[in-house]
């Protein structure tokens, strides 16, 4: 039976070139200056109005990188895997994100919801049977000992503790929302291409944000060039071209490799909100971000070995 427009295509074979690690180099640097963006406009968009903005952006950005028409769209458990990654990662995700980082700053926010990649580790060894290699074990403890170092060095405010800790506990759903989010997306790539699979999870996501498109509105008319500037950012290149990005990588990779990288988000976004927001990282940062970019190379160990296999 042939199918009608062209079908997502098939996983790449052994002998396709793997661009895998040049992809989350991009996420990493896309995803790390989301974190400032949100932080940039919290004053403006509210946490629901933003993530919707963000998504409608992304998606409109994702019908020229996917070309949705030239797909065929998945049914099944493929698509109820889709709607459940959309409607968690995309949608509640953001919102919950969005939220937390009223009370956080970008890198203190990233370096919490940076506990995801250890529930995808996990979790991947478990549901998806990916095991726990000892180079991803070793790699994962040097990295999150850098982020436990990064977190020891940030500065807090006292008057705002009780503040901040409801931004943690925003940050850790949203690590768990990406967790379960990610696991669920890694099967669909199977079959689903990676920029059409993160269109659909945008469309999904922006329809679940709908309530939010009234006060979308209001707020838009009232931000600055600025402001909207920073929206649109969000949607077009962290949303779109940084997911789409992982999704070629978590295509190739496992859950827990690919996972394991996204640790040198909080290094790059403290960095980014250092020059762009003033927030000045305390020396032990720097030692901090030197350990996650040892842990991610010990990680990468596995892949490089099972590549001459």
């Amino acid at each position: 039976m042939t199918s009608s427009p062209t079908a997502s295509p098939a996983p790449p074979t052994s002998t396709a070139r793997d661009w895998s690690l040049a992809a989350m180099g991009v996420t990493v640097l896309l995803w790390a200056s989301a974190f400032v963006g949100i932080r940039a406009v919290a004053d403006v968009f509210e946490p629901g109005p933003l993530s919707l903005g963000r998504l409608l952006v992304g998606a409109l950005a994702l019908v020229v990188l996917a070309r949705p028409w030239r797909h065929r769209l998945p049914r099944g458990r493929t698509l109820a895997l889709v709607v459940v990654y959309g409607v968690l990662w995309f949608g509640a995700y953001n919102v919950a994100l969005n939220a937390g980082e009223t009370y956080l700053d970008a890198g203190t926010a990233a370096l919490v919801v940076n506990i995801g990649p250890i529930l995808i580790a996990l979790l991947a060894g478990i549901v998806l049977k990916e095991g726990f290699p000892r180079p991803l074990v070793v790699g994962m403890a040097v990295a999150f000992a850098g982020v436990v170092l990064i977190a020891t060095s940030t500065r807090h405010d006292t008057s705002v503790q009780t503040a901040s800790t409801t931004g943690v506990l925003l940050c850790v759903l949203a690590a768990v929302l990406y967790a379960v989010g990610a696991l669920t997306q890694k099967p669909t790539l199977r079959t689903v291409a990676p920029a059409m699979s993160v269109w659909m999870a945008c469309t999904i996501g922006a329809v679940v944000c709908l309530p939010f498109a009234p006060a979308l509105v209001d707020q838009v008319g009232s931000a600055s060039a600025g402001d909207v500037a920073w929206l649109v950012y969000l949607g077009v290149f962290p949303t779109a071209i940084g997911s789409t990005t992982w999704s070629y990588a978590l295509r190739r990779l496992s859950a827990g490799q690919v996972a394991s990288t996204t640790y040198l988000v909080p290094a790059v976004a403290t960095l980014i909100s250092w020059v762009l927001l003033g927030e000045v990282p305390a020396p032990l940062a720097f030692v901090g971000g030197a350990l996650c970019l040892l842990g991610v190379a010990i990680t990468r160990l596995r892949r490089r070995g099972a590549a001459t296999s």
